[in-house]
């Protein structure tokens, strides 16, 4: 079914007005298709990951390789889900002039500068056809739609975030993510 305005009311989550490009903490939750769980289990309360799991690691580690801008702080893979925290820098990049004369590293200004969403669409667009093929599946969907954001306003919420993330696995009974959990 194609998408209707009238009938499906979709409303972003995103905070209003807020610029997804500028520097800063993001906190982000991603979530399989359907909740499947694709990237691994949880044993003794440690997450040991699949193959599938391996490449979705892969893929968030090579995020900061593409996006410049981008650095990549805790993280972790679960059954079914993601969180991470992406940094934004708003630091310019110096220079550097190879033997050759060449520039190296160009100033960050003259490049583009992609947004919080553009991040996820590429980690979801590169994880899922990796993905894909291994499970000779080609666009079967492995990401839902959406995601979750929190914008980290400051030191104590990136601990809690950090916390959060390095907690999760060992909490995996109890999480509402679990699909023994779903009622």
């Amino acid at each position: 079914m194609r998408y209707n305005p009238d009938i499906h009311h979709r409303r972003s989550i995103r905070l209003r007005g807020y610029e997804y490009s500028h520097a800063g903490a993001y906190f982000v939750t991603l979530c399989t298709w359907q909740r499947e769980c694709l990237f691994g289990e949880i044993v003794d309360g440690e997450m040991v990951l699949s193959n599938i799991g391996s490449i979705a690691a892969a893929v968030w580690t090579d995020l900061s390789s593409h996006y410049r801008q981008v650095e990549l702080d805790a993280f972790v893979i679960m059954p079914n889900h993601v969180h991470g925290l992406i940094v934004f820098c708003d630091e310019q990049a110096e220079e550097t002039i190879s033997q050759q004369g060449r520039v190296e590293n160009p100033p960050l200004q003259d490049e583009i500068r992609h947004g919080l969403p553009e991040i996820v669409r590429g980690f979801k667009t590169f994880s899922s056809r990796r993905i894909n093929a291994i499970r000779h599946n080609r666009g079967c969907p492995v990401w839902q739609r959406n995601y979750y954001d929190r914008v980290i306003r400051n030191e104590n919420e990136m601990s809690r975030a950090r916390a959060y993330i390095v907690d999760n696995p060992s909490k995996w009974a109890y999480d509402r993510e679990n699909p023994i959990n779903s009622v």
